[in-house]
């Protein structure tokens, strides 16, 4: 039973977007090119986890978070792995769906620059809140005497609010906060989110100006 909860609890995100996007993928009209298929069911899958993820570091105290992060086994990896290799890949179909968007005009081809606007939106956010997650797990499945990051304030129980600040300040920065990194593990999962940051990063500086030629184009 305990083992059925942990690989529930681990692969549960991934299972849930999955779903989420195929189900949402298959009801659109059969008339939609398939990469705008995708892309919708992509968007409704992350935004539904976004919330999700929202609603539960929102609640969670600091008992809270050492008890899901407790529950995480190393299949959590795995599941970061995959959600960052899909997050990173769907600025590729963007690329595709703004190609698709030039030969439109007025309101059809602003709708198609606001639906890519919110997928690059959510899957930045999206690695930036799985990340968090990846960092409480780090950190409090690691001895309490060798924790793999130090709070400036000494904080020894930190909560859900702590690893969204480190997190999302590599996301914005690509390098990391006043909060210490002390393992070589933790400098691992820091190096990554710091890459995809960086390419997200270069991604949105360029399609924020392909958009913005193109709507003068109109």
């Amino acid at each position: 039973m305990h083992k059925t909860s942990r690989f529930t609890h681990s692969h549960l995100r991934l299972t849930s977007i999955v779903l989420t996007g195929l189900i949402v993928g298959i009801v659109t009209p059969d008339s939609w090119r398939l990469v705008t298929r995708v892309l919708v069911g992509w968007n409704v899958a992350v935004w539904a986890n976004l919330l999700q993820m929202g609603w539960v570091m929102a609640r969670a105290n600091r008992a809270r978070v050492k008890e899901i992060a407790g529950r995480e086994d190393d299949g959590a990896v795995t599941v970061l792995g995959i959600l960052s290799i899909v997050a990173t890949l769907s600025l590729v179909a963007i690329v595709l769906e703004l190609t698709s968007a030039k030969g439109l005009s007025g309101a059809v081809k602003f709708s198609h620059y606001v639906f890519t606007g919110m997928t690059v939106l959510g899957s930045w956010l999206l690695l930036g809140a799985i990340y968090t997650f990846h960092y409480a797990r780090l950190y409090y499945q690691s001895p309490a005497n060798r924790r793999t990051l130090r709070f400036p304030d000494g904080e020894l129980s930190p909560d859900y609010w702590d690893f969204l600040y480190f997190s999302f300040t590599i996301a914005v920065a690509a390098q990391t906060s006043d909060v210490t990194v002390m393992s070589s593990g933790m400098r691992k999962a820091v190096l990554a989110q710091s890459v995809l940051s960086f390419l997200f990063n270069v991604a949105i500086i360029g399609l924020s100006i392909n958009i913005a030629a193109g709507l003068i184009g109109t």
